[in-house]
């Protein structure tokens, strides 16, 4: 085998076990955000060397694992927005966003790390195309004007926090409560009412507790 048949052949393997690593930090810390990063490791097939030698600690290995989470929204809201129609935007970025389950890492591991100029460049990423599905949407007149942005992330976590059953069951709650939320976001819905109290504002989940 050639020198660059070797080094492919580590890259590669390196990579795998990457992933491994991500896949397992994932199902660990969103079960238990206190579990030991040995636990990954043990979960992933790794030893704990070799997780160390990629991430040096366990803040290391959540600030990674958040941000493959927001790359992976900017990636739904990406798709979504080159649909057509702004509500059929809307409801595919959604249900894009409550399948891909990235707020489950919002609502069990923020805070937990120190974030980086690139976590903030990319949620920034993140909130406008978010803004720009919901506005486009709201300015068709197919979702209610009342709905504010920030309001988008609760109904995310709501639905993040359904974790009875199977994971097929799980599944299929969650889409059948977006149905639910959906309903509700029509523009058609504020027949019943305007919405009540105030939306959230900025980030606050994110900051580190003092």
């Amino acid at each position: 085998m050639t020198e660059p048949e070797v080094l492919n052949g580590r890259r590669a393997r390196a990579a795998r076990n990457d992933g491994a690593i991500l896949a397992a930090a994932r199902d660990v810390f969103v079960a238990d955000p206190d579990a030991p990063i040995g636990a990954v490791a043990r979960a992933a097939g790794v030893g704990i060397s070799a997780l160390y030698r990629r991430y040096p600690s366990k803040e290391a290995l959540l600030a990674t694992l958040c941000l493959d989470g927001l790359r992976q929204f900017v990636g739904v809201a990406e798709a979504a927005g080159v649909v057509a129609d702004p509500w059929e935007a809307f409801v595919t970025f959604l249900r894009g966003v409550v399948e891909a389950d990235v707020h489950s890492l919002t609502v069990y591991l923020a805070g937990r790390f120190p974030t980086t100029p690139e976590h903030r460049d990319v949620a920034a990423q993140a909130r406008e195309r978010a803004d720009g599905i919901l506005h486009r949407a709201q300015q068709a007149g197919a979702v209610r004007a009342d709905l504010e942005s920030t309001d988008l992330p609760m109904i995310y976590e709501q639905l993040a926090a359904i974790r009875l059953g199977t994971p097929d069951q799980i599944r299929d709650l969650r889409r059948r409560y977006l149905d639910i939320h959906l309903a509700g976001l029509r523009a058609a819905a504020t027949s019943f009412g305007s919405l009540t109290g105030t939306a959230p504002t900025g980030a606050a989940r994110w900051y580190r507790p003092t």
